[in-house]
């Protein structure tokens, strides 16, 4: 009796390992994505924006206003609902957005887009959406597209310092949003301080076209500009900035003579600035003179 029990746990062991064994040497199938995820991670200014969906692809479908219709809430994308990630607080449409994660819901319309921000949960698609939950609301205005995009997208585009276009892209239309962020509030402490501090090195050059592109202290701009030349004499390209310096403080005669001792430097270089620099000082000159 024992001898047949053990047999029969031999067998059906045996038979397991056999049934694991060739469970492990199934081959697997690796089916493409009808809706591929995609990463877009993009800095503005001194912002990081992360953004994680699903490309959707038209397929030869009338998709948005006809199975996603007009008038209701969709997902942005496909599969679990589009997140959005600022690490500082930014401006959507100009209603401001705290730092953090968020998930992106959009109401399509012919005319007009309703862009939302939620809570980040973990959402299949829109179908738990409750409005209770959303932590912004604007609207765009979607405009046409004259080459027809078949995969789904969202990008940031049009960047600047200060701002950017979140675009989202679909078959023959576009919904751009404009976004916001705050860099001199951040960055203008950070400069003073460096500045102040008994730094060996410190960012003069960086600091004054700072001052300039931002329209903010003109005179900070100029002193930066003479300590990053004093440390690097020979070099035109910022004795040439210090000539934008000097046209923005309404100096015109400093300015001239700023453009023309860098078009002498930079005559007398050898790399490949020369020329850059010569077009960019004949240029200022001729508009002031």
């Amino acid at each position: 009796m024992k001898t047949r029990i053990i047999r029969s746990v031999l067998v059906f062991s045996s038979a397991l390992l056999l049934t694991a064994s060739l469970a492990a040497q199934a081959p697997k199938v690796d089916f493409p994505a009808a809706s591929p995820s995609s990463t877009l991670k993009q800095r503005v200014g001194l912002t990081d924006i992360e953004i994680d969906y699903s490309r959707p692809g038209l397929k030869g479908r009338v998709v948005v206003g006809k199975i996603d219709p007009y008038g209701k809430v969709w997902r942005t994308g496909a599969n679990s609902a589009t997140r959005i990630s600022f690490s500082t607080p930014v401006k959507l449409q100009g209603s401001k957005v705290d730092a953090g994660t968020y998930e992106l819901f959009t109401i399509p319309g012919a005319d007009e887009w309703t862009v939302i921000l939620q809570k980040a949960g973990k959402q299949w698609g829109a179908y738990q959406y409750n409005s209770a939950n959303d932590v912004l609301r604007v609207t765009a205005k979607p405009v046409a597209l004259k080459n027809p995009v078949e995969t789904f997208t969202i990008d940031i585009n049009d960047i600047r310092d200060e701002s950017a276009t979140l675009n989202l892209s679909w078959a023959d239309w576009q919904v751009p949003v404009k976004l916001d962020v705050d860099v001199v509030s951040a960055l203008v402490p950070q400069i003073e301080a460096v500045m102040a501090s008994d730094a060996a090195k410190k960012p003069y050059a960086q600091a004054a076209m700072f001052y300039l592109d931002h329209n903010l202290d003109l005179a900070k701009a100029a002193g930066c500009m003479d300590a990053a030349i004093a440390e690097q004499p020979g070099a035109f390209y910022l004795i040439y900035r210090k000539a934008l310096v000097l046209e923005k403080m309404g100096d015109k005669a400093g300015a001239i003579a700023a453009a023309k001792a860098s078009l002498a430097l930079a005559a007398k270089d050898t790399s490949p600035a020369k020329d850059e620099y010569t077009r960019l000082d004949e240029a200022l000159i001729a508009r002031l003179q």
